[in-house]
């Protein structure tokens, strides 16, 4: 097993029209989703395999999402279903640049009620990279669950991928987003935020602050504008690649997926090809932003190496 992801997974409704609030939509879309179900999926049409941890509801949505990533061909042995809470459920509408808002039913849903005796640890046991994002770092027991998850992924000596993905909607309060964000930077290596998610974490655009004793390479993304790397004793940026952007949804988790698959690419030498990490991470985020909805649009490693020949050959 390469990749082992751990988080929320969930429908995405998308709004079947640009630039309407999701009251004035006239309808939407049935779209699987989640971040850390997302990098999962993606990792595998990279080229590599991948399992996913989680829990949903005893109910249609959640079997249909457990099918999906199994007809994806992503390990879902550690999908555990609870009768308890219901699967999550988002409603997203899109502005006519293909950004989104979300509105989200969650009051719990299944995955906020994960308990640590809910995680399958064997199968983290038989992955070389843990990933995991902060969503299910918000509220208990979820939180206990994410990290007896990542704490037993450190002790097997697993390389360890983090996402403070902000969601503040569904945090009690701004402060309490940036604490338990800032909190999930303890556990890991390899860290990838947006620009406005460093903003919001830091206050500004320095990436000092995230530092941790085990960190060992930051990303930092600009959308459209590409993205830094930074090492211990390094920086490379790397522009990104223009497209016609449909939905963005779920362009950050195809650009995690795109690193952890290069980082496997290379193995220990990583460090020496950060621009061929980026540049294949670039790529990977900027194709998955296409299509509508995040898991239909993430690209297969073909698709994106396709990609990046013809954009060379046009410079």
């Amino acid at each position: 097993m390469s990749v082992v992801c751990f988080g929320e997974l969930l429908i995405d409704f998308v709004a079947l029209e640009t630039g309407v609030t999701v009251g004035e939509a006239s309808g939407f879309l049935k779209k699987p989703g989640g971040a850390p179900a997302n990098v999962a999926v993606a990792v595998r049409r990279l080229g590599y395999e991948s399992a996913f941890l989680t829990q949903v509801g005893d109910d249609p949505f959640g079997h249909y999402l457990a099918g999906v990533l199994e007809a994806e061909k992503v390990d879902v042995s550690g999908i555990r279903y609870s009768g308890e809470a219901r699967t999550a459920l988002a409603f997203v509408s899109l502005r006519a640049d293909g950004e989104r808002s979300f509105m989200f039913y969650r009051h719990p849903s299944a995955d906020m009620l994960m308990r640590p005796e809910d995680v399958a640890m064997d199968v983290i046991e038989r992955g070389q990279i843990f990933h995991y994002g902060s969503i299910t770092l918000i509220g208990e027991p979820s939180r206990s669950a994410t990290l007896a998850a990542v704490n037993h992924a450190r002790q097997a000596g697993k390389l360890i991928s983090y996402d403070p993905n902000l969601r503040l909607a569904l945090w009690p309060s701004a402060e309490a987003a940036r604490e338990g964000m800032l909190a999930g930077l303890d556990y890991a290596h390899i860290v990838k935020v947006s620009d406005e998610e460093l903003e919001f974490l830091t206050g500004g655009q320095d990436v000092t602050p995230l530092w941790r004793d085990d960190t060992r390479l930051i990303i930092v993304t600009h959308g459209p504008g590409g993205a830094t790397l930074y090492t211990r004793d390094s920086r490379h940026h790397e522009p990104g690649y223009r497209v016609a952007a449909v939905d963005t949804t779920g362009a950050g988790d195809g650009f995690v997926a795109g690193v952890l698959a290069r980082l496997l690419d290379f193995g220990d030498s990583w460090t020496s090809h950060l621009p061929e990490i980026a540049r294949f991470a670039n790529a990977v985020g900027a194709l998955t932003t296409t299509e509508r909805g995040a898991i239909p649009a993430l690209p297969s490693r073909e698709t994106v190496e396709r990609f990046m020949r013809e954009r060379e050959g046009c410079e």
